[in-house]
């Protein structure tokens, strides 16, 4: 029962940090220290994309579910909870690298903001 539990809580906290390093940068047109949490964030989470890693959050999943007793996944969590919901098949790695052109397009877009608010001391 604990181990699921503390799988359910990685699990959020995973999601949370694909959404932060997504649209993160949002936070950063509000507060400009967050800039100082979320470069790192979603230097990270575009470069494995791109790289192809697995996010260490993963295998940490996939042990607690296993403690548990139940079976862990094969993939990364962006493949195993995300793609499977929005898209049919399974995550390419062509599919991949796309997601991470995504994430930098959003992330270069909203910090050009950021940056034009701050050279007009906004």
């Amino acid at each position: 029962m604990a181990y699921r539990l503390f799988t359910d809580i990685v699990v959020i906290v995973h999601l949370g940090f694909v959404l932060f390093v997504v649209l993160g940068g949002f936070l950063a047109l509000r507060w400009r220290w967050v800039i100082w949490l979320h470069l790192p964030a979603a230097i990270w989470g575009i470069l494995i994309e791109f790289a192809g890693w697995t996010c260490p959050l993963t295998p940490l999943e996939n042990y607690l579910q296993r403690q548990g007793g139940e079976m862990g996944y094969r993939g990364g969590f962006i493949e195993h909870y995300l793609v499977s919901v929005l898209y049919p098949d399974m995550l390419t790695r062509g599919l991949q690298i796309v997601l991470g052109f995504a994430a930098l397009a959003v992330n270069l877009c909203i910090y050009w903001r950021v940056l034009s608010r701050l050279q007009h001391g906004r």
